[in-house]
């Protein structure tokens, strides 16, 4: 579909601005690795050949008894025994030395195995968020195998890193749309009727306003348990009359301009008339707003994690990052992944957002 010559120039406005330009790729390609997380951090294999079948571990569950095990539960695939049966093609020897008998399979020592044989593609980050490593000490630093190191539960942080991102991202993109577009059209509402309308609002603005979320959000986690979507559901009750002030300004500013009469005057619904006319006028405003938004989104989820009143302890979360590295100082990297993480995010999402505000306003040009 062909973009109106309006959006066009509000897109070489925005390419102009070569700063939110690549910081807009930039963004989408971090956005689209972790969102292909499975695929780059995991524990289990992509793909997996056994005996001339090809299974994908990532996408579906297979108990053990599927590469020749004795138990219905799914497979460990980091299991050197498991590895075994997969390689060598359900040889029972694998149970007494593993390593042992894919050494004497490789040398073709083993009757049969060089028939038999499998192999697995692992990501290149062969953990996941939750997978805990026990080998040697915890923290540990950075190396080959961890190239972030572990956390203090042997947990690989940049596997963490990548699907806390993800996690960040999704819950900060379903908070600010939610909430701003909650704002948007309470503030017009406000703004556009006025009177008695905008008194009864504003004074329940001013009542919602002083209800101290924190407390509400502790008291839900206590009564209902930590998830996800009950505290995004909370961020977008305590989020939404961010914009209203700004909103409802610009709709008081402009619905007694001439144009506005004039679409009164020719019988135009007060709908059309709010969202058709004087919104898109009234969207620098608001556009100037969703950087500290996003931002406030993005800090506020990492500091409940912080305090231990955010996201469930089974789900990666960043802010947990930071809490542990400062819990841990004889182990800085944790400290430094936690705060270039988050110091990238931010920064690319407010560029983003400031060429997008000038891209809407007309006053701006660019070469």
């Amino acid at each position: 579909m062909a973009l109106s010559p309006l959006n066009q120039r509000r897109w070489r406005n925005f390419k102009a601005n070569r700063r939110a330009f690549w910081s807009l790729w930039i963004f989408l390609a971090l956005f689209a690795l972790s969102l292909a997380a499975e695929l780059v951090a995991n524990d289990k294999p992509i793909l997996v050949s056994y005996r001339g079948d090809l299974y994908m571990p990532v996408f579906r569950f297979y108990p053990e008894t599927t590469f020749g095990g004795d138990f219905k539960t799914e497979a460990i695939y980091r299991d050197p025994a498991v590895q075994c049966l997969i390689r060598t093609g359900g040889l029972e020897a694998c149970w007494d030395d593993p390593e042992g008998v894919m050494a004497d399979a490789a040398d073709g020592e083993v009757a049969g195995a060089a028939v038999e044989a499998g192999w697995m593609v692992w990501p290149p980050i062969p953990y996941s968020y939750s997978t805990v490593n026990n080998v040697g000490t915890a923290p540990s630093a950075p190396d080959r195998d961890h190239w972030l190191g572990t956390d203090d539960t042997a947990r690989d942080v940049l596997a963490r890193i990548i699907y806390g991102f993800r996690l960040s991202i999704l819950f900060t993109l379903i908070v600010t749309s939610v909430s701003s577009l909650i704002g948007i059209a309470a503030g017009a509402v406000q703004g556009y009727f006025g009177g008695r309308v905008d008194l009864i609002f504003q004074r329940l603005l001013e009542i919602w306003g002083s209800t101290p979320g924190l407390y509400v959000i502790i008291i839900l986690f206590a009564i209902l348990g930590r998830s996800f979507w009950l505290l995004v559901f909370v961020t977008i009750l305590f989020g939404w009359p961010a914009l209203v002030g700004v909103v409802r300004a610009e709709f008081l500013r402009a619905r007694n301009f001439e144009y506005v009469r004039a679409a009164r005057a020719l019988g135009v619904s007060d709908r059309v008339i709010m969202f058709r006319h004087i919104l898109p006028n009234a969207m620098v405003a608001t556009l100037t707003f969703l950087p500290f938004i996003v931002a406030g989104a993005v800090g506020g989820l990492a500091a409940l994690d912080y305090l231990g009143f955010g996201l469930p302890s089974n789900l990666p979360s960043l802010g947990e990052l930071a809490l542990q590295g400062k819990s841990n100082l004889q182990a800085p990297w944790l400290g430094f992944s936690a705060f270039f993480t988050f110091a990238i995010m931010l920064s690319l999402l407010v560029f983003i957002f400031e060429g997008v505000r000038d891209a809407f306003d007309p006053r701006k040009t660019f070469r």
